[in-house]
């Protein structure tokens, strides 16, 4: 099973679920919502266009043998005025704000989301400035990344490495640091290493047998 991970562009924006291609939520606030609701599809490709050539990459799609399973979706608050109509805004200065994403309910569980979040925070690590990554929680879903709603479940976003940094009883504001993201893979391979010296410990030298000496060597 071929697994890779590609950045979001125009060219293969189609290939997220329809409910988040043809969505605006974050990209615009809620009046201008209404307005584009029938141009939805087009105004999610002017803001993708817009956010890669003014700030750069902002979004990962994972693919298993070549279908797409899996995506992210970030940019700096600025970019995201969608967000200003929670209770828990703003986003912190220092921080960019993952918006969306999902993953196939067959590949829950399999290490697809924080093979996402890993990739992002890769990405971002070489911008600077940048210390971490905060969304927008809801405390009433469940499970993996809904393609149904625009805003991650809670338990999603503690089970890739979040925390939560504003508390509110639905929406919350979680909050992840970006350098946590990277040494996932470090504790997987420690752990994978004590794992296997278990199964299969390394063998220690047999202790050296004394030498006996006949009765005649006797003295």
């Amino acid at each position: 099973m071929g697994r890779r991970v590609a950045r979001l562009t125009l060219d293969n924006l189609a290939e997220l679920p329809s409910t988040c291609a043809n969505c605006v939520f974050w990209e615009h606030p809620a009046v201008r919502r209404a307005q584009v609701c029938d141009d939805a599809a087009e105004e999610k490709a002017a803001w993708l266009s817009e956010v890669l050539r003014e700030w750069g990459s902002c979004g990962r799609i994972v693919y298993v043998d070549e279908e797409p399973v899996g995506h992210l979706i970030w940019a700096p608050p600025v970019w995201v005025p969608g967000a200003d109509g929670f209770a828990t805004a703003p986003v912190s200065n220092d921080a960019v704000l993952l918006t969306t994403g999902y993953v196939a309910p067959s590949q829950r569980g399999f290490g697809v989301g924080r093979l996402l979040i890993q990739a992002m925070a890769k990405d971002l690590l070489t911008r600077g400035g940048i210390r971490a990554v905060e969304a927008f929680g809801d405390t009433r879903a469940s499970g993996g990344a809904s393609e149904r709603d625009c805003v991650l479940p809670t338990d999603f976003l503690l089970g890739v490495g979040f925390k939560t940094h504003r508390p509110h009883p639905t929406y919350p504001r979680m909050r992840m640091d970006l350098r946590s993201a990277l040494t996932w893979r470090e504790e997987f391979e420690v752990a994978l290493d004590r794992l296997l010296g278990a199964v299969h410990p390394s063998r220690q030298p047999a202790p050296a047998r004394p030498t006996q000496r006949s009765p005649r060597e006797v003295r």
